[in-house]
């Protein structure tokens, strides 16, 4: 059997030590849990072309190829067992001002200490900034620890 796995790339956009969450509304999955701007790869697009696209739908941000820096990749595994591999990007620049661009699928968007997150934040989301505070490059989220 090929394993198949869905690839997403999240932004942790930080500000004097906070970073931007959403709260998803009317989406039918994690719906009132704060996340990550993210999204998932699109056919014919690379992980950075992505990362633009999702910025520019979700939060109105015009982020440049130059400007990002992949922090973090995160091996999820969610409570129904689907997998799912995430890229986790950081700007060191934008244009525009993050707003909620996508009212039909965010409640609200707002900054949050990256040590103090709240507590209905999205696994996925928890584990990226985790690992970026920590600075490790790599993690596994909701997955059984295998020996």
């Amino acid at each position: 059997m090929t394993y198949t796995s869905v690839v997403d790339v999240l932004l942790l956009l930080v500000r004097d030590g906070t970073v931007l969450l959403a709260q998803r509304e009317g989406t039918g999955y994690a719906d009132g849990l704060w996340n990550l701007p993210s999204g998932k790869l699109e056919a014919g697009e690379d992980l950075v072309a992505a990362m633009i696209r999702e910025a520019r739908e979700e939060i109105g941000l015009e982020l440049t190829r130059d400007s990002l820096r992949m922090v973090n990749a995160v091996h999820n595994l969610n409570p129904h067992g689907r997998a799912r591999v995430g890229f986790t990007f950081t700007a060191d620049a934008w244009a525009g001002e993050p707003y909620n661009a996508e009212p039909h699928k965010c409640a609200k968007i707002a900054w949050y200490p990256l040590d103090a997150l709240p507590e209905a934040t999205v696994p996925y989301t928890a584990a990226c900034v985790d690992l970026y505070r920590r600075g490790e490059p790599f993690g596994l989220n909701g997955w059984p620890i295998q020996s």
